[in-house]
């Protein structure tokens, strides 16, 4: 599990003292958590009323970006088919440089991709506009896939499968057959195995004018076999029925080179088509999960440096930190953070000490509260079935 929560509390005489304090309190006495400063850059703050309502606009954006993470992920997944094990190699951050664990615990400010000179709204939505373009691009790009691999699905089903139902082209020869006959024709019928010896004992007395010796074993699946048996024309429907009473099967066929050689030179064409395109798709996912989980990150940054202004006012002055929780030790952690910053907000206090107290408007089931600005960030973005 690699669960992350980035939280922030003010500075104290040095933001310094806040890193220590943390330290001393979750690591050095009981081993609560791994941390790491979480550096965000002196952004522009802006008014307060920018802020309220960047908080909520970026809550939304925080939301959408993930879920574009993580629908790029598990597209990922979808594509390697077999391969899904070398998934997570594949999703990584800085252009597929690092894994995502380091890239967040070392986290540093993009300055070329969102310049710190613009307002937070600018930055928020150069995100925003680069993200969606992700979305739309991978809907595209799916959906082009997704019809290739359908429609080869599909061939590949029909030369698979039951006798009652595959496809027979690449079984059956011109030599099995009589053709081009006024009066007579050759007929494919599928016969269970346990019915081999009824077969060859009555296949010439199923109807009149079955051609004696006629039938020959072409094919054999786990269950059946496809025998040839010539007759003439005129008997054709009573064949059928007398067959289908025994418990043999005349599947519906006529032999045509061209329709066969078209499928099997589509399935050729599929099958080439979906390999060219593989390798790029996989490319491409690479590269814009790398970029869509950045942008996410850096979402997180801003919503701790704006909320983190809200809550402990100006001029600017916290310290933010990432923990790893040790994950049996959670509930503990928990403790621990709320006893060491519960002086910060005596109404979230009330909340900890009472947790079962109605506080009228906030909902506690839906959100998440505490005294210090809390952000949970969840690098498990695969969900295997």
């Amino acid at each position: 599990m690699t669960e992350f929560w980035l939280i922030s509390a003010p500075g104290e005489k040095t933001c310094q003292q806040t890193w220590d304090k943390l330290l001393t309190a979750t690591t050095r006495a009981n081993n609560l958590s791994t941390n790491n400063k979480f550096n965000i850059p002196d952004l522009k703050v802006g008014t307060l009323d920018v802020l309220v309502g960047l908080s909520d606009e970026l809550a939304k954006l925080d939301a959408f970006v993930e879920s574009v993470v993580k629908k790029v992920a598990q597209y990922m997944a979808d594509v390697l088919e077999d391969s899904r094990d070398k998934v997570q190699e594949n999703l990584l951050a800085n252009g597929g440089e690092i894994d995502l664990v380091t890239y967040v615990t070392r986290f540093q400010w993009d300055m070329a991709k969102y310049p710190i000179k613009q307002s937070l709204k600018n930055i928020s939505e150069i995100i925003s506009k680069q993200v969606s373009q992700i979305d739309n691009d991978l809907k595209t790009r799916a959906s082009a896939y997704n019809n290739l691999k359908g429609n080869l699905q599909n061939l590949e089903r029909k030369n698979a499968g039951s006798l009652l139902t595959r496809s027979l082209a690449d079984i059956v020869k011109k030599d099995d057959f009589v053709l081009d006959s006024e009066y007579l024709i050759t007929m494919l019928v599928v016969v269970p195995k346990t019915n081999y010896n009824d077969w060859q004992r009555t296949y010439e007395t199923l109807a009149e004018m079955v051609v004696p010796r006629s039938t020959n074993l072409l094919f054999e699946d786990q269950d059946s076999g496809l025998f040839t048996v010539t007759l003439f024309r005129k008997a054709i429907d009573d064949f059928r029925l007398k067959a289908r009473e025994n418990k043999f099967t005349v599947r519906d066929f006529q032999y045509n080179e061209e329709e066969m050689k078209a499928d099997k030179e589509e399935m050729t064409r599929l099958s080439t088509d979906k390999k060219k395109q593989f390798g790029p798709l996989v490319r491409w996912l690479k590269v814009n999960f790398s970029e869509a989980f950045i942008a996410w990150i850096h979402i997180k940054a801003l919503r701790v440096f704006v909320e983190s202004v809200l809550r402990y006012g100006l001029p600017v002055n916290f310290q933010a930190m990432l923990l790893q929780p040790n994950k049996k030790n959670m509930k503990k952690l928990r403790e621990v953070l709320n006893d060491l910053y519960k002086h910060l907000d005596s109404s979230a206090a009330a909340i900890i000490d009472q947790s079962a107290m109605d506080i009228p408007g906030l909902n506690l089931s839906q959100q998440e509260y505490y005294p210090y600005v809390y952000y949970k960030i969840d690098c498990n973005l695969l969900d295997f079935k």
